[in-house]
């Protein structure tokens, strides 16, 4: 039997939500500020995951990943 890995960071989570609960994802959100052009903290903070990644056209599923990633590596 194998098991799912269960995710952490949903769809409908603020960017808030995500930073406050994983400290560490704020570095994944800083990588994205380059291609957004600005601060995704600063301008999209109160903004669920699936709302900042439409806003910046940012591929959700790859944000996700990266968050993920971040979350799982404990760094």
């Amino acid at each position: 039997m194998s098991q799912t890995k269960k995710t952490k960071i949903t769809l409908d989570m603020t960017v808030l939500d995500i930073v406050s609960q994983y400290r560490e994802t704020e570095i994944v959100f800083k990588q994205y500020d380059e291609p957004a052009g600005e601060c995704v903290c600063c301008n999209a903070l109160f903004d669920t995951l699936a709302a900042m990644a439409d806003k910046y056209h940012i591929d959700v599923q790859r944000i996700m990943n990266d968050l993920e990633n971040v979350i799982s590596s404990g760094k």
